[in-house]
This record gives C-alpha cells, sequence and structure tokens, in this order.
C-alpha cells in the first residue's frame, strides 16, 4: 500500500497543532477588532458624507455601513454552505481557509487607498472583501475544533482560540493607537487620514501573515478523496446534514436559540463604535481605549464564563450571559455621556468573550459523536450566524432609517435576545 499521499491524522489534544490552530484567532481577529469595530467604522462615517444616495435612495452613513455588513453576510450565507459541503466531499477544507484569507486581506489592504473625496465604493467594497474573507474562513477555522481536540477540552481550547484573538487584536490596536495620536513618532507628518490608514494596511498584513503559521500545522487536505463531481456531492452532504439536523431536536433548539442572541451580539459589536461617535462624540482615540478595555475585559470574560460552566453547564452559563445582554441593551438606550458608556462597553467585554467561546463548544457537544465530516454541520452553525447577523444588522439600519434614532435601534436589539432566553429552554446537552 503506498502511503506517501496519505494525510497525516494529528493526534488529538496536541499542544503544537491546538496552538497553531488558535493562531489562526490571532490573525484574523485584527480584522474583526481594527476594521469591523475599533476604527474603520468611525473612519468611514468621518470621510464619507453625512447622507449618500446608493441607487437613488437616500440614506445615512450609518445605515449605509450597517447595510454593507448586511450584504457582506447575504453573499457569504448563499454560498458558505455549499462550499462548506464541497471541502468535506471534496477533502478542501484547508484550500477554502487559506482562499478566504487571502481574499479577506487583500480588501483590508485595499482601505489604505480609501480617502476622504475617494468614491464611496472603494470602501464599502474593500470593507465587504474584508468581511466576506473573515466571514467565510469562520466555517473552515471552526470545523477543526472536533479534530484537534476531545469533546471534554472543547470548552478549554476554544476559549483560548479566542483569548489569542483577543490578546493578538489588542497588541495590534495599540500600535495604531499610538500611530494615530502620536504619527511623529513613526514618522508620519501627516496629520490628517495617513495615520488611519496605515493601520487598515497593518491589519491586511498582519492577517496574511500569522495565517501562515496555522496553514504549515494544521491536518492537509486528503489527497485520496476524488474531485470529479465536487459541485453534485456538495449538495448531497448539505442535504444529508440537513436530515439528519431535523430528527435532532436540541439541537435545531439551539440554533434557534443562537440565532436570535447572535442577531444581538453582533450587531451590537459591529456599530457600538459608530454609536459611541454619532451619539456621544467619541474620537477616535477616545474610542479605540474603549475597545482596548473591552476586549481586555473579554479575555477574562471567556475564562470566567469557562469556569461557570464547569460548575453550572454550558446552557445555565449562557442563560446568565442573555441576561446582561438585555440590561447593557436597555442601558445603553439611557446613557447620556462617555462615562457611562466605558461601564457598558466594560459589561459588553464580560459577557462578549464568553457567549462566544460557549456557543461554539456547546453546538461542538450537540454534533453526534460518530460524525467524521464536521464541516457540513459548522455550515449550518456559521450559516444560522451569519444570517442573524444579516436580520440584526439590517434591522438595526432600517429601524434608524425610519425613525432617525440609533437609541431605539439599540433597544430593539433587547427584543432578540429575550426570544432567544424562551428558545433556550428547550435545551438539554447530553450527559
Amino acid at each position: 500500500m503506498d502511503i506517501s499521499n496519505a494525510p497525516l491524522s494529528p493526534q488529538l489534544n496536541d499542544k503544537k497543532v491546538i496552538n497553531a490552530w488558535a493562531l489562526f484567532d490571532w490573525a484574523n481577529s485584527a480584522f474583526a477588532l481594527v476594521i469591523t469595530v475599533a476604527i474603520f467604522p468611525a473612519y468611514f462615517t468621518t470621510v464619507t458624507a453625512d447622507v449618500v444616495s446608493v441607487f437613488g435612495i437616500e440614506m445615512s452613513n450609518s445605515t449605509l455601513f450597517a447595510y454593507a455588513i448586511s450584504g457582506s453576510y447575504l453573499l457569504i450565507a448563499l454560498f458558505s454552505p455549499l462550499l462548506s459541503g464541497i471541502a468535506d466531499s471534496g477533502g478542501k477544507k484547508k484550500f477554502f481557509l487559506k482562499f478566504f484569507t487571502i481574499f479577506g486581506s487583500i480588501g483590508c489592504i485595499s482601505l489604505f487607498f480609501y480617502d476622504t473625496g475617494s468614491p464611496v465604493a472603494l470602501g464599502v467594497i474593500g470593507f465587504m472583501m474584508g468581511m466576506i474573507g473573515f466571514a467565510g474562513g469562520l466555517v473552515f477555522y471552526n470545523s477543526y475544533l472536533p479534530e484537534i481536540a476531545t469533546e471534554d477540552r472543547y470548552d478549554s481550547v476554544s476559549a483560548k482560540g479566542f483569548s489569542y484573538g483577543y490578546i493578538g487584536s489588542v497588541l495590534l490596536l495599540i500600535v495604531n493607537l499610538l500611530i494615530i495620536q502620536k504619527p511623529e513618532w513613526f514618522g508620519v507628518a501627516d496629520k490628517g487620514t495617513l495615520a488611519a490608514r496605515i493601520s487598515f494596511l497593518m491589519v491586511g498584513l498582519w492577517w496574511i501573515g500569522f495565517a501562515t503559521i496555522p496553514f504549515r500545522v494544521l491536518p492537509p487536505d486528503p489527497k485520496d478523496k476524488p474531485q470529479a463531481g465536487l459541485l453534485s456531492r456538495g449538495m448531497e452532504e448539505l442535504r444529508k446534514v440537513w436530515r439528519e439536523l431535523k430528527e435532532q431536536g436540541n439541537t435545531k433548539a439551539f440554533l434557534f436559540s443562537f440565532f436570535c442572541y447572535s442577531a444581538g451580539v453582533q450587531t451590537v459589536l459591529f456599530l457600538a463604535s459608530i454609536f459611541a461617535e454619532k451619539e456621544l462624540d467619541f474620537d477616535a482615540g477616545k474610542l479605540i481605549i474603549v475597545v482596548l478595555v473591552l476586549q481586555l475585559v473579554a479575555i477574562v470574560g471567556a475564562y470566567v464564563f469557562a469556569k461557570v460552566s464547569n460548575r453550572l453547564g454550558n446552557i445555565a452559563s449562557i442563560f446568565i450571559m442573555l441576561f446582561i445582554w438585555v440590561g447593557i441593551c436597555v442601558l445603553a438606550y439611557f446613557v447620556q455621556n462617555q462615562s457611562q458608556f466605558f461601564l457598558v462597553a466594560a459589561s459588553v467585554g464580560l459577557v462578549m468573550g464568553g457567549i462566544q467561546s460557549l456557543s461554539r463548544s456547546t453546538y461542538s457537544k450537540l454534533i453526534p459523536n460518530d460524525t467524521e465530516d464536521t464541516t457540513s454541520y459548522f455550515s449550518f452553525y456559521d450559516v444560522v450566524e451569519k444570517v442573524a447577523i444579516i436580520v440584526g444588522t439590517f434591522s438595526f439600519g432600517f429601524i434608524e432609517q425610519i425613525t432617525g434614532s440609533m437609541r431605539i435601534s439599540v433597544l430593539v436589539l433587547a427584543l432578540f435576545f429575550i426570544i432567544s432566553l424562551l428558545i433556550l429552554t428547550r435545551v438539554r446537552l447530553k450527559s
């Protein structure tokens, strides 16, 4: 038997493989933090006219930004299930992980050229490319978890990935803050937008640069899977998983609950900085400080709720966090000054890392033990999250467009968390 081309199966719980997997979070989380949360949203509203016309429809720049997020996730939601089905049936998991990483990095780097007076399409398209690359890669990244760790370590390994992401992105954001606040230290003479645009360039290079390490260490794509008819086999893979999910009441209930609270969580994360900039007059420096506080608290939160889940269980821990999220939305509606917003941001950080980490590990526990190809299962998980983001961000933008108030948009998000609490009462984890 010729084994020269056979893929090497990694040993479960191998420290080197787990660290390399977590390092991908270190690489791509810089985009999630700097571009989607800390710097680019406020930068976009600063260099873009307050009111823009898109296909003859006038809207505020913050509404356009929300719709750009919705559009990005709509595109990836349409293609992600098919791609992940192909990845499982054709052994292309790492191939697509690389493709989306490169695609997103190029989009991120292109934002360096978006400045005052540039066509709005340049900023929107570059941002959407980055979003598609980031979101598209996550389904393949998440699906490695059951392949590299045993079930009893899902929570801790998942938390390690998120904590690596928070630490790496915070380090880069601190450098970006210094460049923006003290550009002369770095030989940047321009006092305008150059410092911010350099941060976009750095994120793209950071993303693709550090991603090369997990690309080398993670299990290779198998070479013995037939490559003909990938499209039809990918569709059949998805149909098979859907048929299986229809018989799994626990998994379905969790996915419905996950859909509702993800609509709230992700919308808060994407649009919090625009809310702070437009409603409370935060400048770029203070926004970055807010995000740093949020991220540092999130590192602690991810591990705190991992410990809570060990004592009370995953479902009870998610319950606690959802109650906190409801309170956050209500408080944000009434916040009147920057000090109050700092407290809200710290509260978001406490539950942000925990709910993301426990959601991923809880879903891993709901996947049948005898499942060989996990990517398609995680495709449904990721598509649910992506559709939730579409619904959440579109709702936020639409409510702002018809009411003229971002505060009402934030308050409506509390309904998503309340509905998810009710659905979550039906979920029972296997013992």
